[in-house]
């Protein structure tokens, strides 16, 4: 039996990698501390179908805390790493980039040290489409230059990259950073646009629409990305950076037209000039991932939506 740990175990990705690693029969350790970015109660009912499991522990540690995390890591023989726990979300960072680089780098170095100590197979760290910032060049690719982040979320990212790569270098380590294209799906994420644009059509409220509706987003289902992280912990890579989208795009304006027509009600759109840390488009070349690791994103967003949306409407229900 494979021991494999997944940090932010509790989250939106977290929830759904544990319980894919659960039902093959591995012993997953889930760490999450439970913060309040958004309600630990919606956390704790991500992870309730398998509380029960005899594979299933959970931690409620934070990465930021060295001590507490070495604890697990003695108390259990660790296969391999899955390390999602991070402060999420461009424009809160820009208030609190304190918070961000502490959660983000900090907790990602603590875990990198760890993993050296104890020799961790393979550790798969969750980075993110944000550090390619304002990228003329599209789809964006694995060797297009990063150094131009414009959220503190995203230089942590980028940060965190950067320390992956120089254990590897250093350590024996094995690591593959995963850059995540837009990810949506059942149980994700209340503060992120799938789940707030269908609650404020649905609820009646103004659709607050930042810019003038042509921004593009590459949209990944997470099915799609779950697809991607077991690959990828199977394969062990010394160093590897790998996107993981849809490597389609879509309009702002469309994907509210899809909510719209899944809810059979119309948005009522209050326009507010573009923020700081937007950027216009995020658009993935996924051939690295297609090469190394047979990944094929399925999941069209008229699809993937209509699955959000049933899982929404049976949510409100609780």
């Amino acid at each position: 039996m494979t021991t494999i740990l997944v940090t932010g175990g509790a989250g939106f990705i977290g929830s759904h990698i544990c319980k894919k690693l659960v039902e093959r029969g591995d012993l997953v350790i889930c760490l999450d501390n439970f913060n309040n970015y958004y309600s630990p109660l919606r956390k704790i009912e991500n992870i309730k179908p398998f509380l029960d499991k005899s594979n299933f522990l959970l931690y409620v540690v934070d990465v930021t805390n060295k001590i507490s995390l070495e604890e697990v890591f003695k108390k259990h023989k660790i296969d391999k790493i899955v390390h999602l726990a991070a402060r999420a979300g461009v424009r809160p960072s820009i208030e609190q980039p304190l918070l961000y680089q502490e959660a983000n780098v900090q907790g990602t170095v603590n875990l990198l040290e760890l993993s050296k100590k104890y020799g961790i197979k393979n550790f798969i760290f969750g980075s993110s489409s944000s550090v390619y910032g304002e990228n003329k060049k599209i789809p964006f690719t694995e060797n297009d230059n990063v150094d131009y982040p414009v959220s503190p979320y995203a230089a942590s990212k980028k940060a965190c990259e950067l320390f992956c790569y120089t254990y590897s270098h250093l350590t024996n380590l094995n690591i593959t950073c995963l850059r995540f294209f837009t990810v949506y799906g059942p149980q994700g994420r209340p503060d992120m646009v799938p789940y707030r644009f269908t609650d404020w059509i649905y609820q009646g409220q103004e659709l607050i629409r930042y810019g003038d509706g042509t921004t593009r987003r590459d949209y990944t289902y997470i099915d799609d990305i779950i697809q991607g992280i077991l690959l990828a912990l199977e394969k062990n890579f010394k160093f590897e950076i790998i996107n993981l989208g849809n490597s389609q795009t879509v309009e702002l304006s469309y994907f509210i037209s899809v909510i719209e027509n899944l809810l059979d009600k119309k948005a009522k759109i209050k326009v507010l000039p573009e923020q700081p840390g937007d950027v216009p488009i995020t658009y993935a070349d996924i051939s690295k991932a297609q090469e190394l690791l047979g990944f094929a994103p399925k999941t069209k967003i008229e699809e993937g939506m209509e699955k959000f949306v049933k899982w929404y409407l049976n949510n409100l229900k609780k």
